[in-house]
């Protein structure tokens, strides 16, 4: 006898599409298209993009596990605010865990380490911060050298579970982090991170963790007030 699986699956097409317009929903928020605590409505949504009611709540599902939308009872979905409490949240679990990491880095990190900080500050520093094409916000490949900078600081701890636990604050604050930004384009980036490298590779463990606290109070302020 053979046993069927209670809970089947999409169909290939339906999963292909819901994918689709996971992709675009979530470049969409990122990007700006969709302002902070404006509507996700499902109708105009699957109007826009000619497909069904059912893969753009899948994809507005997904979405929301990403932290880029919130679904409101008995409102639908929606992009969250920028005054969103959580931002706050997960910028004081930053300013917790990451000076942490970046002290172990420092004591503990080789030459290799040194050398892939270097590396990506210099990666960094040589990236546009914006692209016309790809909106107001700064661009993905910014974004992704930001990233890896940042990494790279924390990676000389050599404890991979502390290092996942940073992988997922990073996640969870990109958008906050565009956000304050784009809220904030006077803001120094360029020095703030030349300092966090400069102490990092001087081995000054209490400096750096200072320079990065300072780093990360910036951008949650930059979401607070009508800057």
């Amino acid at each position: 006898m053979t046993q069927t699986d209670p809970t089947p699956s999409s169909p290939p097409g339906k999963r292909m599409l819901s994918e689709q317009v996971y992709a675009q929903l979530r470049d969409a928020i990122m990007r700006g298209e969709h302002a902070p605590g404006a509507p996700l409505k499902p109708q105009d949504l699957a109007k826009e993009r000619g497909v069904s009611l059912a893969v753009v709540r899948e994809a507005l599902v997904r979405v929301v596990g990403d932290g880029l939308a919130e679904r409101l009872p008995n409102r639908g979905f929606a992009v969250p605010a920028h005054s969103d409490r959580r931002w706050q949240e997960i910028a004081e679990a930053r300013r917790t865990v990451e000076p942490v990491l970046l002290r172990m880095s420092v004591e503990r990190g080789d030459v290799d380490w040194e050398a892939r900080v270097r590396a990506a500050h210099h990666r960094l520093s040589r990236t546009p911060v914006y692209v016309p094409e790809e909106g107001e916000y700064y661009s993905e490949a910014w974004s992704e050298a930001h990233r890896l900078f940042h990494r790279a600081l924390m990676e000389g701890c050599g404890n991979p579970v502390l290092l996942e636990t940073f992988d997922r604050l990073w996640t969870a604050s990109e958008l906050a982090r565009r956000w304050s930004t784009h809220r904030n384009p006077g803001r120094d980036g360029v020095e703030e991170h030349r300092r966090l490298e400069e102490a990092a590779l001087a081995r000054d463990a209490d400096t750096a963790a200072e320079v990065l606290v300072r780093h990360l109070t910036l951008t949650a302020e930059g979401l607070t007030g009508d800057a």
